[in-house]
């Protein structure tokens, strides 16, 4: 039986915490273009711009790929 590869520090940590994504295969974190979201409901986007729940109002403010690091 083959032995799993031996990674280095640097390959572990630029891939730790991440999963490859079940539809794609892709391990690497998305890049977010987008300056705006959309809001399930106006309680919602009220919590999230009072800042009382986490999620992302405007992208200068906070985004998936943000998150991330």
């Amino acid at each position: 039986m083959a032995k799993p590869p031996t990674f280095a520090f640097d390959t572990l940590s630029l891939h730790a915490g991440q999963r490859p994504d079940p539809s794609t295969g892709s391990r690497a974190t998305p890049i977010y273009q987008s300056a705006s979201f959309v809001f399930r409901d106006t309680d919602y986007a009220v919590g999230l711009f009072n800042i009382e729940r986490a999620g992302h109002v405007y992208s200068r403010l906070s985004n998936p790929t943000n998150a991330v690091l």
